[in-house]
């Protein structure tokens, strides 16, 4: 490794939770951060399957398949030395993980060197199963705190959702809530500095059935830079939700659709100022197809374009630009079926081969999906002037 690059090993198993692996994992990648993903008897390549659990109005959080997330490292080739860091995802994964004996033995080392490790939610099951909480001021999800001050930890409560705990080199959360700060305080254990975020307003278009990762993944990882983010939708206002959706491909001719993770948005959609955010995102999914009929929404779009702020659209988001006529000389990509509204709209199309790829124009960050995310994040960054350096 050159010097200042950091590599992290990211842990993960089936049924992991969804957003506590992509989230992470895409964005310390945006960061410059070199991230593998594994799973024991897995090879890279191979896929875990994902949950979402969420607060459905129940005694206890529902459950629903996520995305089926691609590992990209074979856990059988690990050299544990090639690592600054370890982070472990939560969800339904870390119980059957904590049976292993090859990721006791490979957290252990991780341990015993005092290398930042980074546990969310239930990944705290793995490290009591290896023994090494004795003594260590840790949170998780409430429900492991039994099991957790039997394995000799100094448990402390979560006062909310959102609730981060650091001890040394190990830094834990109850829940995906928690990201922004979760991140911060990993990059922050990395040796990381985050420059340029200081009172950055960054605004998200959102709406009903926008992709999942496409709105979480950026919104989470803007604001574990320090950036002030808000998500706004036609007709809502802050505390309401918004619906999401889960779109993979999985065999068929298009991609498939499950339910994705509800989002509260966080402002008022009816007398919001664009004027007081610097940059605006809009997310894609299925949200673009009818929020490109609304002219409030268009006229958002015309703002932050003939202002020149920074403007970053991916997958079926441009079709909100193609809809506001801003898109006429700019060359961008997007998803590739929504080419037909780029080209009539006037733009340059450049194709987004592979599916990763993203493109800066002037003022504008075009992506083609949720697996460019890195790159997506990373580019708007750079033209916020938002520097992570190691």
């Amino acid at each position: 490794m050159a010097k200042g690059e950091r590599r992290v090993l990211l842990l993960c198993g089936d049924y992991v939770e969804d957003s506590e692996a992509m989230v992470p994992f895409q964005a310390l990648q945006a960061f410059g951060v070199a991230v593998d993903a594994v799973c024991p008897r897995k090879k890279v390549g191979d896929f875990c399957r994902t949950s979402i659990h969420e607060d459905s109005g129940h005694q206890n959080y529902s459950e629903t398949r996520g995305h089926n997330f691609a590992l990209n490292a074979t856990f059988d080739d690990i050299e544990f030395s090639n690592y600054d860091g370890l982070v472990i995802a939560g969800g339904r994964a870390p119980e059957y993980l904590a049976m292993d004996p090859k990721v006791l033995d490979l957290v252990t080392k991780f341990s015993d060197s005092r290398k930042p490790i980074a546990c969310i939610c239930h990944a705290l099951l793995i490290l009591a199963a290896a023994g090494l909480l004795k003594g260590r001021k840790c949170t998780a999800f409430p429900g492991l705190g039994p099991v957790l001050v039997d394995a000799g930890a100094h448990w402390v409560e979560p006062e909310t959702f959102a609730t981060c705990v650091v001890d040394g080199n190990l830094i834990t959360a109850p829940t995906y809530e928690g990201h922004p700060e979760f991140i911060r305080l990993f990059v922050k254990a990395l040796g990381g500095n985050i420059t340029g975020s200081d009172k950055i307003r960054i605004l998200f278009l959102c709406g009903d059935y926008m992709e999942d990762y496409e709105v979480t993944v950026p919104f989470q990882a803007l604001q574990a830079l320090g950036c002030h983010v808000d998500g706004v939708c036609p007709k809502k206002k802050a505390g309401d939700t918004c619906v999401t959706a889960v779109h993979d491909f999985e065999g068929d001719q298009t991609y498939s659709e499950k339910p994705g993770y509800k989002f509260t948005l966080t402002a008022d959609f009816e007398g919001l100022d664009p004027s007081s955010y610097d940059a605006l995102v809009i997310p894609g999914g299925r949200a673009p197809e009818y929020l490109a009929l609304d002219k409030s929404v268009l006229a958002i779009a015309k703002y932050f374009m003939e202002a020149k702020k920074p403007v970053a659209s991916i997958c079926h988001g441009q079709q909100i630009l193609a809809a506001a006529g801003v898109l006429k000389g700019k060359k961008c990509t997007a998803y590739p079926a929504v080419k037909l509204n780029v080209v009539l709209a006037g733009a340059e199309w450049l194709e987004p081969d592979p599916i990763h790829r993203c493109f800066s124009h002037e003022n504008l960050v075009t992506g083609a999906a949720w697996p460019g995310h890195p790159e997506f994040i990373a580019q708007l960054m750079a033209l916020l002037g938002i520097q992570v350096s190691f």
